[in-house]
């Protein structure tokens, strides 16, 4: 009977002087096949690749990047990998991505600074380009850990200065088109349920509650929050015990929306008879909710292919370029949980424009 732990040592890797060798070229002339550098005829390179693959060839791709200073791979600084926004935004960038022959590195700086530091130099020599999408990165952290040649997008990161491209979304121009249609509904005691403190979403789309419910000589009512569902079943439970009660939340983000949702649910509170529920974002399973959500649609998967496109730009020109500053309209997403008849997505007048 055989030894089950007994393993079959695996076959040693052919290397390229093997390859060179069975096809009767130079090894430079394998390199450039690989490296896809410098003229090969057409049945010279077939036969290269016929004998690499017959012999299970894979070249180096450390010795490659080394040759060619290319890596084949963007890195991805985000704050978070958890929820369904961030789980749409790294669709959008490896879609885009693989689409163009690169692949991504993906790595969370926990909203913490240090980390945000400690990541861009664990990237340096490790990546070709580089997307930021982290309210604790600035300036002074990227100039300091990364090398100044290599290209970087920032994504919905306010930096200061304008040396980096960017892409961001007109929070402040969605979260008041919100409050307008609230406002248009009937709703005069809006609250609004904030994101953390410090995050650069959060603060513009609390810019833009305030502004509008000051144009409507309405008053504001904040309940703190975290962008977590958790910190919306908290407030959710805080607004019951309100007199008088507000008659719609708005919650900066649609996690938080569905702990509302929760909160309202389990106490027998009727959404939207009772009070209305909105939230930020449009993240996928907001319309299959019950009822389904009422929120400022954001195209997440297309906010990571746009900065990948833009970085591609970047990467390819092989020269410095006028940094570009682009800001994505966000659009209204009537349905169920504000009362009013649902309505396919109409476009919200930017703030700003693109």
């Amino acid at each position: 009977m055989s030894d089950p732990l007994h393993r079959t040592p695996p076959t040693p890797a052919a290397t390229i002087k093997e390859v060179a060798r069975e096809a009767g070229v130079s090894v430079a002339t394998v390199s450039r096949v690989f490296n896809e550098k410098g003229p090969v005829r057409d049945d010279t390179r077939q036969r290269i690749q016929e004998v690499a693959t017959r012999l299970g060839y894979s070249p180096n791709a450390a010795a490659r990047s080394l040759s060619t200073r290319k890596t084949g791979t963007i890195g991805v600084l985000l704050p978070d990998l958890y929820g369904e926004f961030f789980s749409e935004v790294i669709r959008g960038l490896d879609l885009a991505a693989r689409r163009s022959g690169y692949h991504i590195l993906v790595s969370s700086s926990h909203s913490d600074r240090s980390e945000v530091e400690a990541v861009l130099r664990a990237l340096r020599g490790r990546v070709d380009g580089l997307i930021v999408m982290s309210p604790e990165a600035d300036a002074r952290a990227l100039q300091a850990n990364l090398p100044g040649t290599l290209p970087i997008v920032l994504l919905n990161t306010r930096v200061e200065g304008s040396a980096f491209d960017s892409i961001n979304l007109d929070n402040y121009g969605g979260a008041s088109a919100m409050i307008r249609h609230l406002a248009g509904l009937g709703h005069r005691r809006i609250a609004y349920l904030k994101g953390p403190a410090g995050n650069n979403d959060a603060l513009e789309r609390l810019a833009g509650y305030r502004d509008a419910l000051r144009s409507l000589s309405a008053e504001p009512v904040e309940l703190e929050g975290d962008f977590s569902e958790l910190s919306g079943d908290r407030a959710g439970r805080e607004i019951l015990g309100m007199s008088p009660r507000p008659t719609a939340v708005f919650a900066a983000n649609d996690a938080m929306a569905i702990g509302l949702l929760h909160a309202f649910q389990k106490a027998g509170v009727r959404v939207p008879e009772d009070i209305t529920v909105v939230g930020f974002d449009d993240i996928p399973i907001a319309r299959f909710l019950t009822p389904p959500l009422t929120t400022v649609g954001v195209a997440i998967a297309d906010l990571g292919a746009r900065a990948i496109q833009r970085l591609l730009e970047v990467m390819e020109s092989g020269e410095a370029q006028e940094s570009q500053h682009a800001v994505l309209p966000t659009t209204l997403v009537v349905r169920g949980s504000c009362g009013a008849a649902s309505s396919t997505s109409s476009d919200i007048p930017s703030r700003r424009s693109v």
